[in-house]
């Protein structure tokens, strides 16, 4: 097919780990089948936002347009960052805007008829056992040799379920304005179900918040992208599809099964 007659496609991806160097020459070879496509980046491309925004740089001069949502490596911080919790988001933010990349701070884009929603939700612990409270599902985590590094590197500069609250109010009031169908893109799951995969059920109260459980069905989703899981998968819930998107890391995806694709193809607009 001449490039010309090929259908734009709206790719999308998560979890590029760039600072691992097998990750490095992955991300290197992504290239748009038209130089119409778009590509969504649903979190996690680094630790250090030099390195974030150079790679969503690449990536912008590549594709006609870049979506980038930030994950939890993205916001990690150490006390001698001049930029740190929420202040880390702004300068992502206020980078990508240089760089002509839309974020969750931009007007809502549309593909094809379909508006694209970056959101950025974060997570408030609420997904964990029934009947536990916060501090004691991080404990028995803990007792389990399971503690995520977003409790060295994001929570002292940043409570996370106070941030999330907030998150969750101004994208709700955001998403209350669509007409007509979305792609709702997060770097965390906006369901339940796919942490039912997780090999540690104890990793679950740092993978998102129960508040979205039903934002697709409410907010009119044609597709959910996300990532953080490291478990590239598509589940249909409640008539909706939610895809995986990660590359993860090269021990993950080495042995990667052939489906789903990667990058994944969430639409074509022919």
């Amino acid at each position: 097919m001449a490039e010309a007659e090929r259908p734009r496609t709206l790719w999308a991806v998560a979890d590029l780990h760039v600072s691992v160097r097998g990750n490095r020459e992955v991300v290197a070879g992504l290239a748009p089948d038209n130089p119409d496509d778009w590509l969504i980046v649903a979190g996690d491309v680094a630790e250090r936002p030099e390195l974030i925004l150079r790679t969503l740089g690449e990536l912008a001069a590549r594709y006609a347009r870049v979506i980038f949502t930030p994950g939890n490596h993205d916001l990690f911080c150490r006390g001698t960052d001049r930029h740190v919790g929420e202040d880390r988001y702004a300068q992502l933010i206020e980078g990508c805007r240089t760089l002509g990349v839309l974020t969750p701070e931009d007007p809502y884009p549309q593909f094809g008829g379909v508006t694209v929603c970056p959101l950025f939700t974060l997570y408030d612990y609420s997904w964990r056992r029934p009947g536990t409270t916060v501090d004691e599902a991080l404990a028995e985590a803990a007792e389990r040799g399971v503690v995520f590094t977003d409790e060295m590197s994001i929570r002292p500069f940043a409570d996370p379920v106070l941030w999330c609250r907030r998150r969750l109010a101004y994208t709700v009031r955001r998403l209350s304005r669509i007409a007509g169908p979305t792609v709702l893109v997060n770097h965390w799951p906006l369901a339940p179900e796919p942490l039912a995969a997780l090999r540690h059920p104890e990793m679950t109260p740092w993978c998102g918040t129960r508040h979205t459980r039903d934002w697709p069905r409410r907010y009119g989703a044609r597709a959910v992208v996300y990532g953080h899981l490291h478990i590239p998968a598509v589940h249909e819930i409640d008539g909706v599809r939610h895809a995986e998107v990660s590359l993860g890391y090269p021990r993950q995806w080495r042995r990667r099964p052939p489906e789903p694709r990667w990058p994944y193809p969430v639409m074509e607009d022919r």
